[in-house]
């Protein structure tokens, strides 16, 4: 009697075990599931307002120098615009002074606005100029007629009208990412075209609000592409940042009218394989790699809508233009650095080698995230530069060959 009370007491504990093991993994399912719609609403969701994530541990505005806790973000080589106070404010650094300690202190070179002193955080942004007027260049304020409405844009003419590079910034970005190109472009005798898109909290909302990843902003390209041509452009650069370099390379793919015209391509820490570039944001949160999988599922599924808000499903793989890349015909500038941070470098490696004849990938080292300006100047605008002169000169070349032919 006895060994069969405790035979019933060992299945009775076994039971219990397998109970409390399913309801672990029912658990964690739970919370794998809810944390992939989190994720998945991150990525497509515009932010209302850019994290401030960079404390500041002393302002001495006498000495022009500002000490700030040690980050990656904060020992950044070169010059950087400074958001804080929820964008109230705004000031510029120069390059680090000194690091050590768990500090870091760098030059300020302005305070445009804002009582920096007063500030306990705020964020640094890649964009070193506020606006085109700082350039000491003309430049025009216009519209972009768009699918949507009205888009503002900036306009930058050069001595030849016909040749234009075409802005288009990054997820959570403004015009002003693309300021730091003009005056490479402007010497090598191209216009610039600064836009804003869908959603960017500038130009007219799509019906869900939500960033389609490229996937829907490819639209707002294709209009400022005709904008352009009905101003006089007869040759034009599309040049992406970030989730504008995804962008730009879906107007290539999906329009006819942003290849009419087109004669290169140029990118900056672009958003090329975003499977990839899911996973690691996922691993760099704590994550398990599989959530980053889960969320491209998720958005390229029939519930994205339901659980994101996005119009229609997204499908991630539709957006690598690895796969297409025997479909581009036109010369493209790449440039991505090994120390991004946000968009590993994977995706760009795996384009350029798809088309090396076309592609020229230039790899940084040291840059974060669409910092390759702020982090070596002079060979960034140098690549710029040089690159588009070599566009002028090969149309030109053409265009002399067609004269002789007829």
């Amino acid at each position: 009697m006895v060994r069969r009370d405790r035979k019933v007491g060992v299945i009775g504990v076994a039971t219990a075990a397998a109970a409390l093991l399913a309801a672990g993994v029912a658990a964690a399912a739970t919370a794998a599931a809810v944390l992939t719609v989190v994720m998945a609403r991150r990525v497509v969701t515009p932010p209302a307002r850019r994290e401030e994530d960079v404390r500041i541990l002393q302002v001495d505005r006498q000495a022009g120098e500002i000490v700030l806790e040690d980050s990656d973000e904060a020992r950044m080589r070169g010059r950087y615009g400074f958001w804080f106070d929820r964008d109230s404010g705004h000031a510029r650094f120069g390059d680090v002074v000194v690091s050590d300690d768990g500090a870091v202190r760098r030059r300020i070179e302005s305070i445009d606005f804002g009582r920096l002193e007063r500030a306990s955080r705020g964020r640094i942004d890649s964009a070193f100029h506020l606006g085109p007027w700082e350039l000491d260049l003309p430049y025009e304020n216009v519209i972009v007629d768009t699918t949507l409405g009205p888009a503002p844009a900036w306009f930058v003419p050069s001595a030849d009208e016909r040749r234009w590079v075409i802005q288009v910034h990054g997820r959570g970005g403004k015009r002003t990412e693309g300021l730091r190109a003009v005056k490479p472009a402007h010497e090598a005798g191209w216009s610039t075209l600064l836009i804003s898109y869908r959603n960017d909290g500038e130009a007219p909302e799509s019906t869900d609000r939500k960033y389609g990843l490229g996937g829907t902003e490819w639209a707002d390209a294709v209009d400022a592409v005709r904008f352009a041509e009905e101003r006089g452009a007869r040759e034009i650069v599309l040049m992406g940042w970030s989730m504008g370099g995804a962008t730009v390379l879906q107007a290539v793919l999906r329009s006819a009218k942003a290849r009419e015209r087109l004669v290169g391509v140029v990118l900056d820490s672009p958003a090329i394989d975003w499977v990839d570039i899911l996973r690691f944001q996922g691993s760099a949160l704590g994550l398990p790699r599989a959530i980053g999988d889960s969320v491209s599922q998720l958005l390229g599924g029939p519930f994205s809508g339901g659980l994101t808000g996005v119009a229609a499903p997204i499908s991630l793989e539709e957006l690598d233009p690895v796969v297409r890349a025997d479909e581009f015909d036109v010369p493209i500038l790449l440039m991505h650095s090994v120390d991004d941070g946000f968009v590993p470098i994977d995706g760009s490696r795996r384009f350029a080698a798809s088309r090396p004849d076309l592609i020229e990938f230039e790899v940084f080292e040291g840059a974060r995230h669409t910092k390759l300006w702020n982090h070596d100047p002079a060979r960034w605008t140098a690549l710029i530069t040089g690159w588009l002169e070599r566009r002028s000169e090969s149309t030109q070349q053409l265009g002399d060959e067609a004269e002789i032919v007829g």
